[in-house]
């Protein structure tokens, strides 16, 4: 019984000190430093160690302008603990005052902490980057560094440089950093692409790609090759990247797992020429049969995407004779979904798709493939309009694969499905759940079906012009564009000025650049532009059309719509590519 109520003590102390914790926090975050103070006097004196919470108290009794309190404060702890970091308390405090001189003779001395023990660099450098005392935190690292050989702070080092904006320095620590230890290499890279994309200078790019040369230039060490290509990858030049993986296969020819990836990340970017010469690569230069039909399936797969109806008849003859050629097993269930999707959605014969997947479902797969396979299956029920066996093999993948991001795309799928036979509520339900998906294409996906079920039910409570829209986006998915358009059309015309109209257009601006008519594809998005200013669509008609003149080489035409995407947008899902964009334009950076 004692030890019960010791337990319900216990428990119960618990409770109070976290609540009075958590009170504090409320007072500092709502900027009452009179209170907050009181209450982190009150924690100290229950933990008089924990140095966050008397930290706490010198910051509340400076944003008091208390600094004789905060000094007697800071110099009674460094008596009691003779801890190095609280000289830098010291100096700060007097710098709040305008004091410099005082403030360096303070920081000074914890530098010679650092020379009399270089183990005080944790504590004193943390101190520093706290307060933002760069120059000094970088002293603290070289410092110890020096008297400490042992001691690896190139990581640190590297950032502290690119926060003083001095990027050759940061380049040069951070390359450094990755050839002496590779398994810091992909969080220096990390790091990198910040600087390449949203925080660098105009000569960023440029001096980080000369550095990479010089050093693939002057050490014949495959790293640098690696990494050059891997810079050539985040500028999109997919060619020069080539050139740096053909340069590693000569010299270390085991694999080319990296230029089949580097061949799927162009198509993946569109680059259709670039794609075909790197998969013809592979196909010239192995026997591997996984290699073989990974850049076979990519290379059809790109036909596919491409092709006219008159184009089908050769495309089923490839996929036949790759079939024939490689045989039907595991190893090219990929062939084997790609020729039912092609046999199913372009030759419109979906028994036949399905008499293909369910071949492949006799055969031993893992359980990553049965569910690839049952996806493809589900989604030639869904264009048969068989929502609800479409529906039970999409919920199937969703529980074998919890969590999983295959499963997610299911559950995307099945949210989908219930938006096409309008099943609205239900549809809803489950975008707003995959609106926090882990995998952001799924998300915004999710998030964009999310609005456009909402705002239009809000609108118009019979869902009758949503109805029409999701039935035109299931012609889409059928493949039967001209009778999408003919049914987005049909919308602009009966719902004039409605909160439909907008997407509507979004719709068929997309429709008509798909086709390569970016006339009218232009002409959908202005009328977005001048019509809809205040809606949610505003910045996808932005964006799309200056993708559009950026592709047509016409720059004065693009930049200032990147540029309205950048200053009136911040929270569009296209803003960091616009950014990008608008910076290459205007000149900023040297891609």
């Amino acid at each position: 019984m004692k030890k019960l109520f010791l337990h319900i003590t216990l428990f119960f102390s618990l409770v109070c000190f976290s609540q009075n914790e958590q009170l504090a926090q409320y007072y500092y975050d709502k900027g009452d430093f009179e209170k907050a103070k009181i209450s982190y006097e009150e924690l100290l004196q229950e933990i008089p160690l924990n140095s966050q919470y008397f930290l706490r108290i010198i910051d509340c009794s400076q944003q008091l302008q208390q600094f004789e309190s905060a000094e007697k404060a800071i110099q009674e702890r460094l008596d009691k603990y003779n801890q190095g970091n609280l000289l830098v308390e010291l100096g700060y405090n007097f710098q709040l005052q305008k004091n410099d001189a005082k403030a360096k003779i303070y920081y000074d001395q914890a530098l010679d902490r650092i020379r009399k023990n270089p183990n005080e660099v944790y504590g004193i450098s943390n101190a520093f980057e706290r307060k933002v005392l760069l120059e000094y935190a970088l002293k603290s690292y070289q410092t110890a560094t020096q008297l400490e050989p042992n001691f690896n702070f190139n990581y640190q080092i590297g950032l502290l440089y690119g926060q003083l904006s001095n990027m050759e320095m940061m380049i040069s620590t951070f390359l450094e950093e990755a050839f002496a230890n590779p398994q810091n290499s992909i969080r220096i890279q990390n790091q990198l692409v910040r600087f390449m994309v949203d925080e660098g200078d105009a000569n960023f790019n440029k001096t980080l790609r000369k550095a990479l040369i010089l050093r693939t230039q002057k050490n014949q060490d495959l790293f640098w090759n690696h990494y050059l290509s891997w810079f050539y990858v985040q500028q999109k030049e997919f060619e020069k990247a080539f050139i740096q993986e053909k340069a590693i296969y000569k010299r270390n020819p085991e694999s080319l797992a990296n230029i089949v990836n580097l061949g799927q990340l162009a198509i993946e970017e569109e680059n259709q020429e670039a794609a075909k010469e790197i998969l013809g690569f592979v196909l010239e230069n192995t026997q591997d049969l996984e290699l073989l039909i990974q850049a076979n399936s990519y290379l059809v797969t790109m036909k596919i995407e491409k092709a006219s109806e008159n184009d089908f008849a050769a495309i089923s003859t490839e996929l036949d004779g790759l079939l024939k050629q490689f045989e039907i097993s595991p190893f090219t269930l990929s062939l084997q979904l790609i020729q039912a999707h092609f046999t199913a959605f372009k030759l419109k014969k979906p028994e036949e798709g399905k008499v293909i997947v369910k071949r492949a479902l006799e055969l031993q797969l893992n359980d990553y493939e049965v569910a690839n396979a049952k996806m493809e299956l589900a989604d030639i029920l869904l264009y048969e309009e068989k929502f609800n066996q479409a529906l039970i093999y999409y919920s199937q993948i969703e529980l074998d694969l919890k969590n999983d991001v295959m499963a997610h795309e299911a559950s995307l799928k099945a949210a989908k499905t219930s938006y096409f036979k309008t099943d609205f509520a239900w549809a809803l339900k489950q975008f707003k759940e995959l609106k926090s998906a882990n995998t952001q294409l799924i998300a915004n996906d999710a998030l964009e079906y999310f609005l456009l079920i909402n705002d239009n039910t809000v609108a118009d409570s019979t869902q009758t012009a949503l109805k029409q829209f999701a039935k035109g986006d299931y012609l889409l998915y059928q493949n039967r564009n001209q009778e999408a358009v003919a049914q987005f059309q049909t919308i602009l015309k009966n719902y004039k000025g409605q909160e439909i109209e907008a997407v509507t257009l979004l719709r068929l601006g997309k429709i008509y650049e798909k086709k390569g008519d970016f006339a009218l594809a232009l002409s959908q998005y202005q009328m977005i532009i001048d019509q809809h200013s205040d809606g949610i669509y505003i910045d996808e008609a932005l964006y799309f059309s200056a993708e559009i003149y950026n592709k047509q080489s016409l720059p004065e035409k693009a930049k200032p719509l990147y540029e309205k995407v950048l200053f009136n947008h911040q929270d569009s899902i296209y803003f960091v590519e616009a950014r990008k964009k608008f910076r290459q334009l205007r000149g900023d950076t040297n891609l």
